[in-house]
């Protein structure tokens, strides 16, 4: 009887999922409720942990919004950083609450799959590599994946937004036809650079309703 380490990433990586990845829009997701299920049997002790950025979900950025979901199993953590995107793989500049669970849904799915369950999905294979006995078999364990650093844990909700969202928010007024001044006074502050991070989506979503109406 071996008495070696078992490889918990190989035997994630060796169940089929085939039957379990749903296509949107010429893309290949791996069903969440699936994959969680398949993650608590192989460990019923994983966990998982949506990262927070000053209390929200989510980070707002110059290119984009976006989500990270770290996945423990076995005392291993990989993070997983996605951004929130729609249904053509598009970046959405204001995403609304049900993108933002959308992408951590997502997120949590490619979590999962760098400890192996469902990863070759996103190699472009139809069926994983057969599970063997070798990689139990007297062989030392493959080596983790490095742990991937959580983005550090700065003030977001206090700092100001940056010269390019700036531009973005003049750009919205003008084709909406709003003086830049008006929305300063709506969100209560002095000039653009004043307007916080946290309240960046606000703003855009707030020009983008008025652009559709």
């Amino acid at each position: 009887m071996s008495d070696s380490p078992v490889n918990h990433f190989a035997r994630l990586n060796a169940i089929n999922v085939s039957e379990h990845i749903e296509k949107k829009g010429g893309f290949a997701y791996l069903s969440w409720p699936f994959a969680v299920a398949q993650l608590r049997l192989a460990d019923a002790s994983a966990v998982w942990e949506v990262r927070r950025f000053d209390g929200l979900p989510y980070l707002a950025t110059d290119t984009g919004v976006f989500v990270e979901v770290a996945v423990t199993v076995q005392g291993v953590t990989l993070s997983q950083i996605h951004p929130v995107l729609d249904g053509r793989n598009r970046p959405i500049l204001a995403p609304t609450s049900f993108d933002i669970n959308t992408s951590i849904q997502r997120c949590l799915v490619k979590a999962i799959a760098l400890h192996g369950l469902g990863l070759y999905i996103y190699a472009g294979e139809d069926l994983p590599q057969a599970f063997t006995e070798a990689a139990n078999d007297g062989a030392a364990p493959t080596k983790p994946a490095e742990v991937a650093a959580p983005i550090p844990a700065r003030t977001y909700a206090a700092q100001t937004i940056s010269p390019a969202q700036q531009t973005n928010i003049q750009r919205l007024a003008l084709e909406v036809g709003t003086d830049v001044e008006r929305v300063t006074a709506h969100f209560g502050v002095r000039s653009l650079r004043e307007i916080r991070v946290a309240d960046y989506l606000r703003v855009v979503r707030s020009l983008e309703k008025r652009r559709a109406a």
